[in-house]
């Protein structure tokens, strides 16, 4: 048995350090002035200290950031309120609201940018605003990921149950689901976020296509650095991972903080 442990460790070791070479090649040549030959010469970490200072880099950063939270929320939200729904009220519908959600995997980003602009460029109201284009977009491309977590975290708890429990003492169902249910599934919902943040910071074709160049992030930043210099375009792609690895380091960290003081309230 213990031979069969270690030999797993050793797989997950080597499978890890193979999946992280590109990223250390790439951070390697960020950090040189050329790689012609079979080492790399000139070595300097200009780039990282001028992307840094840079204001045009920290503000396309800072626009994934945000434009990363805002359709997660949105979208989180309504599944959660969509699967109360269903879960509670209309259980024969399940299966159609499954099917509408896993539509969006067969969209492709252009296919959509194109039809969102066809349908509400150039209408009068508040659609009309890219960025709102833009948050609708993304909320879009996440939904089968969002649902499929949140799916399978309700799958994973007895949810009438608990809601019956819940009304019990006095709690309607829509409190009973958001204060007992939503923090029995977290685990699936931070997944799932995870996932979204890995897309929407991955993502050129929908922003591009639907904002153009008036709202820059960080993909943006990178194609254009590329046409000029492909050492500091390493960098900044170095950034960027360094970020979404920050980001789900905090998410996880939050998660265990979160999970050790229910442990610690249920002893007492």
């Amino acid at each position: 048995m213990k031979k069969k442990t270690t030999a797993a460790h050793i797989v997950i070791i080597l499978i890890g350090i193979y999946l992280l070479i590109p990223l250390f090649a790439t951070a390697v040549y960020s950090m040189f002035e050329k790689w012609t030959g079979l080492l790399p010469e000139g070595f300097s970490v200009k780039h990282y200290l001028t992307l840094f200072t840079e204001r045009e880099f920290m503000s396309a950063l800072f626009n994934t950031v945000i434009i990363c939270i805002v359709p997660i929320v949105i979208t989180i939200l309504l599944v959660l309120l969509a699967l109360f729904a269903v879960t509670v009220y209309f259980p024969r519908l399940e299966k159609y609201v499954q099917i509408l959600c896993m539509i969006p995997y067969t969209i492709q980003g252009v296919i959509l940018s194109v039809s969102i602009l066809s349908l509400y460029a150039g209408s009068k109201g508040i659609l009309d605003n890219r960025m709102v284009m833009l948050v609708g977009a993304y909320c879009i491309i996440i939904l089968p990921y969002i649902y499929q977590g949140i799916r399978n975290g309700l799958n994973a708890v007895n949810m009438p149950m608990l809601l019956d429990a819940a009304e019990m003492l006095g709690a309607s169902k829509l409190y009973g689901f958001f204060r007992v249910i939503v923090p029995n599934i977290i685990s699936g919902i931070t997944v799932s976020s995870l996932l979204a943040v890995g897309i929407i910071f991955g993502d050129y074709v929908l922003i591009r296509n639907i904002t153009g160049t008036s709202f820059k992030n960080v993909q943006i930043y990178l194609f254009l650095e590329m046409k000029s210099s492909s050492t500091k375009a390493s960098a900044v792609f170095v950034i960027i991972m360094m970020t979404t690895f920050l980001i789900t380091a905090l998410v996880l960290f939050l998660k265990n903080k979160e999970a050790k003081g229910r442990a610690k309230s249920a002893e007492r």
